[in-house]
């Protein structure tokens, strides 16, 4: 069938277009799209800082209603909302282990464009293959995608529209807090970043029931909403020294540091804002830029923790649900980060630009019929 999608054929560049969408295959649905998240990793692979095939079509926060189902698909049916999130194979150990996030082909579903046939369901007209990025290339009118990284949800088309970062950018931070700091009530947090991922975060350690969640940002607006979703101490990366007054507020340093903002020198502050037996976690996608740092000194004397995770060390096929029920509760409130706009040229365009200045926390492109 022909779709209309934004397009980047070369480095830092995307257009609508109209393309070829194969039907779904096997195990696999197609989708008709009602809004997408712009996500920062959307940004760095259409810039190339993450590798990817080109010609490709980015987006993969995408939410919908299932058009088409696959042979041996049970667990959806056409009419069905859902939250398209990250692809796994659903084979290797890690998948059966309960693990998707750690899937051993994830590499080349999130980044080569390819499903898990090897194969790819975009198409330009004259029948070049597309990529489509996390198996999803959720810039786009329609999607096919595998049922295993669609999660049915029982909620509204409204509702729906709020909640495309649930598939990757809420359940990253939420899911590092949550599932993988997984902090005791009363101890202490400190989310280095405040983008969609950092605020998710906080949400989480607000759910969690820490103590104290200190927000570091350098964007005032930001760090007003961080209090608003939770935090109860901000800091200005611009105006203090952040791991020192960590420091001073906890009265020795933070349980768990999350590191979301993408700059690789915060990862090492994250580190060090720690106490003695803390847990540093890093989600985010960095540049080329490193910091050369001697580590065992940091790690090894004060016995710290510190891990990478991705997409939150969730299942979305477990967590997602939770995180609607806490949206649905008030407890996870993403309706306050987002601003919507049109998927025309134009549109996806401010939308880079408003998240990139810090204007908008979560844009969310919408489809219309």
């Amino acid at each position: 069938m022909k779709v209309k999608a934004a397009v980047t054929r070369e480095q830092g560049k995307l257009a609508i277009e109209e393309v070829e969408l194969a039907a779904p295959k096997a195990s696999e649905v197609l989708v008709k799209l009602i809004a997408s998240g712009v996500c920062h990793t959307d940004s760095a692979g259409i810039n190339q800082i993450i590798p990817v095939t080109m010609p490709a079509i980015f987006g993969h926060e995408g939410v919908g209603i299932v058009e088409e189902v696959g042979v041996g698909v049970d667990s959806l049916k056409p009419g069905d909302r859902v939250i398209m999130s990250f692809p796994s194979c659903g084979v290797c150990d890690n998948c059966k282990a309960n693990q998707p996030y750690a899937c051993d082909d994830l590499n080349r579903l999130f980044f080569d464009g390819s499903y898990k046939d090897g194969t790819k369901r975009y198409k330009t007209l004259d029948g070049e293959d597309i990529s489509s990025f996390f198996g999803q290339g959720a810039f786009s009118t329609h999607v096919v995608v595998d049922a295993r990284n669609a999660v049915k949800v029982d909620v509204t088309d409204d509702q729906l529209k709020y909640l495309c970062s649930l598939g990757c950018g809420v359940q990253t931070g939420a899911g590092a807090v949550l599932n993988t700091a997984d902090p005791e009530p009363g101890s202490t947090l400190a989310v280095f970043g405040c983008g969609g991922v950092g605020m998710a975060a906080i949400m989480g350690a607000k759910i969690a029931g820490c103590s104290k969640i200190i927000a570091v940002d350098v964007v005032p607006s930001r760090l007003e909403m961080a209090k608003e979703l939770g935090a109860t101490d901000v800091v200005n990366g611009k105006e203090v020294n952040a791991v020192e007054e960590i420091k001073r507020i906890t009265n020795g340093g933070v349980n768990y540091a999350i590191e979301s903002s993408g700059v690789p020198a915060l990862s090492l502050q994250a580190l060090s804002s720690c106490r003695r037996l803390g847990k540093c976690v890093l989600v985010s996608v960095t540049g080329d830029a490193t910091v050369p740092v001697a580590l065992e000194p940091m790690l090894m004397n004060p016995s710290v923790t510190l891990c990478g995770i991705t997409e939150g060390g969730s299942n979305p096929q477990t967590f997602i649900p939770k995180l609607v029920k806490f949206f649905i509760e008030g407890k996870l409130p993403v309706d306050k980060l987002v601003s919507f706009y049109d998927f025309t040229d134009e549109g996806i365009a401010q939308a880079f630009e408003d998240s990139h200045t810090g204007k908008t926390i979560k844009p969310i492109l919408t489809f219309q019929d």
